[in-house]
């Protein structure tokens, strides 16, 4: 009987520390990791184990592989707000600094530089500090040929602020003519959606004399899925400052003037659109654009298309 008593406590005693191993790998391979490699490549599954030389990774689909330390760029684990409402992993927009026109505080990370080509030229940014990027574009003949430069700040873990600037000149064809645009941005969100709000001011100089308008913007993302944003921008032209003069006619009679006051409307430009993500170093977008002024809204016929290609 003692044998017998002996043999069901150890029985008891193996199923509790089985039991209790088993509740334990569940419990470890419930999170979920992005791994990133060298080439852009991302892998999306659980750690089974690691060590200094290699990653025994097991995909959501139940394949199981080593991944070499070495070609792992970044390991990040997954929460809910990585995945759209039908459970599909939607990840970050790559180019989420980006809209059609105008950019947000979100900085162009470090070492990750890209280009976006457009119908009239390609323009070219790089991450070249910590929060810091500069830029270069111009149109196929190489006028304007215009230089950016921005700097951003993380006030929370959705806000970031950035200010930055263009400047211009009208290289070769016109060496007269430039133009500046100073710049301050605050916007909120993350890489797979954000709103930004951007005001500045806008200055044209020529051979002789200038002129300037205060600017603003209002654009945001959103990833919907795993290779689609929605994009909207606009760039608006606030009114321009009253200008007064006097103007001198004749009624027939004598000559009467009188005092005469006009001011330059505001004008927006809107862009909604759709932006594609065809690999994980690529993406194309276009984008419907309209004119908006003094109460009347005219579509343009030609819509807007970029493509963008990261550098590295």
């Amino acid at each position: 009987m003692r044998y017998l008593v002996f043999a069901l406590l150890l029985m008891l005693t193996y199923s509790a520390a089985f039991g209790q191993e088993d509740s334990t790998a569940v419990e470890q391979d419930s999170t979920v990791y992005r791994i990133v490699k060298n080439d852009g490549q991302e892998l999306i599954g659980m750690i089974i184990s690691s060590d200094a030389r290699e990653v025994l990774f097991k995909t959501l689909d139940g394949r199981e592989f080593y991944v070499p330390q070495h070609v792992i760029k970044e390991i990040e684990p997954l929460d809910s707000s990585s995945y759209n409402s039908r459970g599909e992993y939607v990840g970050e927009d790559k180019f989420a600094t980006r809209y059609f026109i105008t950019t947000n505080g979100l900085p162009i990370k470090k070492g990750e530089h890209y280009i976006q080509w457009n119908l009239f030229g390609p323009d070219f940014q790089f991450g070249l500090g910590k929060n810091f990027g500069v830029g270069v574009m111009a149109s196929w003949i190489g006028m304007p040929l215009i230089g950016t430069i921005k700097k951003s700040w993380e006030l929370g873990d959705k806000t970031q602020f950035a200010v930055g600037g263009l400047v211009g000149t009208g290289t070769w064809i016109a060496p007269e003519w430039g133009g500046a645009l100073p710049f301050a941005t605050l916007s909120f969100g993350s890489r797979k959606s954000n709103i930004a709000f951007s005001g500045g001011y806008g200055a044209v100089w020529f051979g002789d004399g200038a002129q300037g308008r205060a600017l603003a913007s209002v654009a945001g993302m959103v990833k919907v899925a795993p290779k689609v944003s929605l994009v909207f921008d606009s760039f608006i032209l606030l009114p321009g400052p009253v200008e007064s003069y006097t103007q001198t006619y004749y009624d027939g009679n004598q000559y009467l003037s009188q005092q005469i006051e006009r001011r330059d409307p505001a004008i927006a430009l809107l862009v909604p659109g759709v932006r594609f993500h065809t690999s994980p170093q690529t993406a194309f977008q276009f984008g419907f654009t309209g004119i908006a002024a003094q109460g009347e809204f005219w579509p343009v016929p030609i819509p807007m298309v970029q493509w963008y290609r990261s550098l590295k």
